[in-house]
């Protein structure tokens, strides 16, 4: 039995996030990743994702593996996989790993990255992949916000009220505010993320470049841990998975 790690990118715009909806018939990557797998091995095949991305998030380097007893080399397996998987999906790399890797246990460190629009009007090349803000944002104080989220916290006022999990700590080492012409990139990177998290951090930071609070209203918010007080959750066509990292 082999143990393959793939490494994809994918177009969420059309799918329901990365984890299978049991029940609902709605799409999703992991569904569509194992249809195609199940193909190939003539077998079965269950797939483990890196994490969950959200419906209608994007990735550029998501993560997952699988065990199989398939016999296609590991190098062959991206162009047969993009063979049958939607054009929105690709593998663009798979390799044997040991049997116990697993690529949600084992990662040790995520990035994502939050686009905006920042023109008076929105280019229809990124409808899908920014949020339009048209008017102008102050992008010092939105570094300054951005700053306080480095290191450890209790996230608990940052992610979806019905997130189900015990612990709220997570620990941030780069939260970015990069600016290109019309385009705003947002940079954060972890060791792991709550839901919604990223899309509340970065709407309370654009709260904060509108004017409508000021970058110390972070620490705050941090301490508070109120979801209510936070910023709005953006959309999630301009979020994006860009890596995920693992102990060498």
């Amino acid at each position: 039995m082999r143990n393959i790690k793939l490494t994809l990118s994918y177009d969420g715009g059309g799918y329901h996030g990365f984890q299978k909806q049991k029940g609902t018939g709605l799409p999703t990557i992991q569904e569509e990743l194992e249809k195609a797998l199940s193909i190939l091995a003539q077998e079965s095949i269950a797939v483990i994702g890196s994490g969950r991305t959200d419906a209608g998030v994007h990735a550029k380097g998501q993560v997952a593996n699988f065990k199989s007893s398939m016999r296609i080399p590991a190098e062959r397996l991206p162009l047969a996989l993009n063979s049958l998987l939607p054009r929105d999906i690709v593998v663009f790399k798979a390799e044997d790993v040991s049997c116990d890797f697993h690529a949600r246990y084992d990662a040790k460190r995520k990035t994502y990255c939050y686009t905006i629009y920042n023109d008076s009007c929105l280019s229809p090349f990124w409808r899908r992949y920014a949020y339009h803000v048209p008017g102008k944002l102050k992008l010092e104080e939105m570094s300054a916000a951005a700053r306080f989220f480095l290191g450890e916290h209790d996230f608990h006022g940052f992610c979806a009220k019905d997130t189900a999990v015990k612990d709220f700590v997570r620990t941030i080492d780069e939260c970015s505010v990069k600016k290109d012409d019309e385009i705003i990139r947002i940079i954060v990177a972890g060791d792991g993320f709550l839901y919604n998290m990223v899309r509340i951090m970065v709407g309370t930071i654009l709260e904060i470049g509108k004017g409508k609070r000021k970058p110390q209203d972070v620490a705050y918010l941090l301490q508070k841990g109120v979801r209510e007080e936070a910023g709005m959750t953006l959309p999630s066509c301009g979020l994006c998975l860009q890596k995920v990292e693992y102990p060498s």
